[in-house]
Formats: structure tokens, C-alpha cells, sequence
């Protein structure tokens, strides 16, 4: 077992009160979770301060005190360590504890606004595909070869993230494909850890309501480079106008892949249909299933990231156009009568905008656009008026409706949508808050053909309300509508 001395390596100490030979059974961050000789860091959250809960950690069997703040009575024979920040102590803690999981195996980072879920996701299939056990860390879900683990957050904690990792190499898994969001490299969930190679999707508007400005957003993201080693690789996406600032400051060898200028890994779309994209790579000619100029983009990141890590470019091309994407990204079901519906997780402006120009393009005639769209609840409310106006203005009839709501109200939410509308936007427009309804509705709507995008979850199975997690799944629900349609 190892002793607090051990795990406090590379943590930057302000003060030590009490012994720190002392054998540990668990780091917990989460007081209710304290078991017998456990470690309790006090972190600060956003809903709550883990400062509040010592004396309980204490109670429950703790035998040691990780906090930013020396509560004002030390209790005999428990261990008090103050940090500097107790997000970064319990990263490297966690590290540590797991003997440095990420250091046996090869860990791949993706960052950016969009298309993370699907490079992480396409990554691990490729690799599998390859022979590879892997690891996958994504919103959807985890994995570990074969066994699915269902996902909380985007990235999880430094503890849960630790503990996974160590499973995942326990478990024999080679390469790890993971989602490094903003939250997370903010919060330092990932500091500690050796990452094989990092790669950069694109950066939009997203996420203010956390960051509060966008050049903070992009500096959170450029930090994810800044720390990788020189012995690590880092791919950018040199058509995106910050592609080339974010691996200005690394010390990885760098490579871009583009489809507007000249790149280590160039592509070319050739056709652009629901079957799937024709396109060239590197002068290689290939066709893929997943669909749209945003998935041309993620199929170059995949297929750079297999050639950095010593793969064979013509078995990466011929296993790559056999695969399929993640769950809830353009993610399209047709009825009898052919009305294409589409369920897609676009929940920033860009998001929508690419999903809907990706539409448009793959129209044959004059089929209808039917978008079904929301914002979430508690999160950056400037983008809201942004959405309706890209979906009015890329689509044929909208459908503003509920998504999230969360603790705000959700009709609050859709009159900050409606802002965003012009007298023409108005008139192809209606509000539904029951997303059921919003969705039958547009099914209701469609003639053969026409095609329906609902937008906002992509993958969840749920509706948060007041809290309360609701089961509700985009892509059932549209099935049902179009069996009513049958019937």
C-alpha cells in the first residue's frame, strides 16, 4: 500500500501539519465517499465547497486533509496538507496513487469545439479494427475493449479518469483515444498525465457561460498543446484560423491536415452524398461512410493520428472506409415514405450551421429542411437568438422547442431564441416547448423526401428538468413518429 509521502510527488506544498508516512487506501474528492485511511481533497466546485465537508471526511474515517484553506481546528493524528490549488494536487495524487497509468499505454488527446466524439470514436474503431485493444474516453460513453461504460461528463475526474486508465492498461489496452474538453483542462482533470499525441478539431463559440470570454476559451485549449512533451505528436487543423496558434507554444512534432491548402495530411471531397464521402487523401482515392465536409475534416484528423502513431497509411484508408461514426452524430433514420430524419448532438451555433449546410449540399431538388431545435438551460445564453437565426436561416420551416431546460424555465429559454428572429424568420417558425410534440410535428410536416434535422442531443437518452434526468431519446422518438405515420 502505498504512504502519503508516495502519492504527494510533484504536488506543490504551501504547508504539511501531521505525518506523512502514513498508508493510503483511497484519494476521494467526494465526502461521501470517504472509507477507512482515506485521503479527502477539498476542492472548490462551482455548486458546492469541498471545504465545508473536512470535519465530515474526518467522522467518516479520513486520515488525512488535502485543502487550499487550514480549517481553524486541527483534529490530533489526522495529516493537514494545504495547496495552492487542490484541483491540480488531486490530479497528480491520483496519478501517483494509480502508479502513472498513462505511461503504459498510448494515450491520444482530442480537443476543440466540434467533432471530438466522433475523431475519439472513429480512432478506437480503427484501432480495434487494426488488432489493437483500446480504451475510449468520450461524452457518449467508455470503453474498454468490448465492455461499455457509461459517461457522466465529457472527461471525467482526476480520480475516476486515473482509476480508468489504470483499469484500461490492467485490462491490456494498447492505445486510449480520449476527449479532452475545456472543463477539463481547466480544471486540471488531465494535469499529470503523458499523453502520446494531442489533435485539434476547430474552435468556436461555446461554452462562455464557464470561460466568460472566448480568448479564454482559446487559451484553455492551447494549454492542452503547451503541456505535451517533444517526444509526443500534435495535429491541427490548419483550415480553422486558430489551427496554427494552437500549436505555436508546443513542444510535440507538429503536423496539420487541411482541404483548402497545402497540409501533412491533405484531402480532397470528390462527391458528397448520403452514401457516404468520395474523396482523396494524401492523393489516394477512397470512399467513406460517414457523410459531410465537418466528417471530411475528422476522417484527415483519424487517418493523421494513425500515421503518427506508426500505422500503415493503405490499411488505415481500407479499414477507415468501413467504418461508421458515434452515436447521435448525423445520425439519420429513413420512413417509408423517404423522409430522411436526422439526429445530431449540434448544440453551438457552428454545429448547427455545419449540420444544416451539410443538408443543403446533399439535397437532390427542392426537398424541404425541417429543423427541430432547443438550447440548454443554465448555460451561455448569448448563443441562444444565434441559434434560431442559423437554423431559420439555413432551413425551410423551425421548429424551436425544448432541450435541456435544467433549472431555468424552459419557456424563458425559447423567448431568448426568438430574439434572435427577423420578420422572415417569424414566419417559417413555430414554438413547441414538448419536444415531443416539437418532433411529431415536424413529422406531421415532412412529404416524401423532405428531410428532418433534430438537433441539440445527438446521443442522450435523457431530458434534464428541474434536475430530474426524464428518459428521452431523440432518435426512438422520431422512429415512433414515423410508425404513426405508417400506420
Amino acid at each position: 500500500m502505498l504512504t502519503l509521502q508516495d502519492i504527494l510527488y510533484k504536488v506543490h506544498l504551501l504547508q504539511v501539519q501531521g505525518a506523512t508516512n502514513i498508508h493510503v487506501s483511497a484519494i476521494v474528492i467526494d465526502s461521501r465517499k470517504v472509507i477507512a485511511g482515506s485521503v479527502f481533497v477539498a476542492i472548490k466546485g462551482l455548486q458546492s465547497d469541498g471545504h465545508a465537508y473536512i470535519d465530515k471526511a474526518v467522522s467518516l474515517g479520513a486520515v488525512a486533509i488535502v485543502c487550499e484553506i487550514m480549517p481553524d481546528k486541527l483534529v490530533d493524528g489526522i495529516t493537514y496538507i494545504q495547496v495552492k490549488n487542490s484541483n491540480e494536487a488531486v490530479a497528480f495524487m491520483a496519478n501517483n496513487f494509480y502508479n502513472e497509468p498513462s505511461l503504459h499505454t498510448k494515450l491520444v488527446g482530442v480537443t476543440g469545439t466540434n467533432g471530438k466524439t466522433t475523431i475519439a470514436t472513429v480512432l478506437f474503431k480503427l484501432f480495434t479494427q487494426l488488432g489493437y485493444k483500446c480504451g475510449l474516453i468520450s461524452t457518449v460513453q467508455n470503453q474498454i475493449a468490448n465492455e461499455v461504460i457509461p459517461a457522466t461528463h465529457t472527461t471525467p475526474d482526476a480520480v475516476s479518469l486515473n482509476a480508468l486508465l489504470r483499469e484500461m492498461v490492467d485490462e491490456g489496452c494498447s492505445h486510449v483515444f480520449m476527449e479532452c474538453s475545456s472543463h477539463a483542462i481547466h480544471q486540471h482533470r488531465i494535469t499529470g498525465l503523458h499523453f502520446t499525441g494531442g489533435l485539434f478539431s476547430n474552435i468556436t463559440h461555446d461554452h462562455l457561460d464557464y470561460h466568460k470570454t472566448f480568448d479564454e476559451y482559446i487559451k484553455v485549449k492551447k494549454k492542452f498543446f503547451d503541456d505535451l512533451p517533444s517526444n509526443a505528436f500534435a495535429i491541427s487543423n490548419a483550415d480553422d484560423k486558430r489551427g496554427e496558434v494552437m500549436l505555436q507554444n508546443t513542444h510535440a512534432k507538429k503536423y496539420f491536415y487541411s482541404l483548402k491548402t497545402m497540409a501533412d495530411f491533405k484531402g480532397k471531397i470528390l462527391d458528397n452524398a448520403l452514401t457516404g464521402l468520395q474523396m482523396t487523401v494524401n492523393e489516394m482515392e477512397v470512399h467513406f461512410r460517414l457523410i459531410g465536409e465537418f466528417n471530411a475534416y475528422n476522417l484527415l484528423a483519424v487517418y493523421g493520428a494513425a500515421v503518427c502513431l506508426g500505422e500503415d497509411k493503405y490499411e488505415v484508408l481500407t479499414a477507415l472506409s468501413m467504418l461508421t461514426g458515434a452515436e447521435g452524430r448525423f445520425d439519420y433514420v429513413i420512413s417509408k415514405q423517404l423522409i430522411i430524419g436526422i439526429v445530431d448532438y449540434a448544440h453551438t451555433p457552428d454545429a448547427l450551421e455545419n449540420v444544416l449546410v451539410t443538408i443543403k449540399k446533399l439535397r437532390k431538388g427542392h426537398e424541404q429542411i425541417i429543423t427541430v431545435v432547443g438550447c440548454g438551460g443554465d448555460r451561455d445564453k448569448t448563443k441562444r437568438p444565434i441559434m434560431a437565426q442559423a437554423a431559420c436561416a439555413l432551413s425551410d420551416k423551425v421548429i424551436l422547442t425544448s432541450d435541456n431546460p435544467r433549472t431555468e424555465d424552459a419557456a424563458a429559454i425559447l423567448a431568448d431564441m426568438e430574439q434572435g428572429l427577423d420578420s422572415a424568420g417569424r414566419r417559417k417558425s413555430l414554438t413547441i416547448s414538448d419536444r415531443r410534440e416539437a418532433i411529431k410535428t415536424a413529422v406531421s410536416l415532412a412529404r416524401g423526401e423532405d428531410i428532418i434535422l433534430i438537433a441539440g442531443k445527438g446521443h442522450e437518452k435523457y431530458q434534464d428538468i428541474n434536475g430530474i434526468k426524464h428518459p428521452f431519446d431523440d432518435k426512438q422518438v422520431l422512429r415512433e413518429m414515423f410508425e404513426l405515420l405508417e400506420k
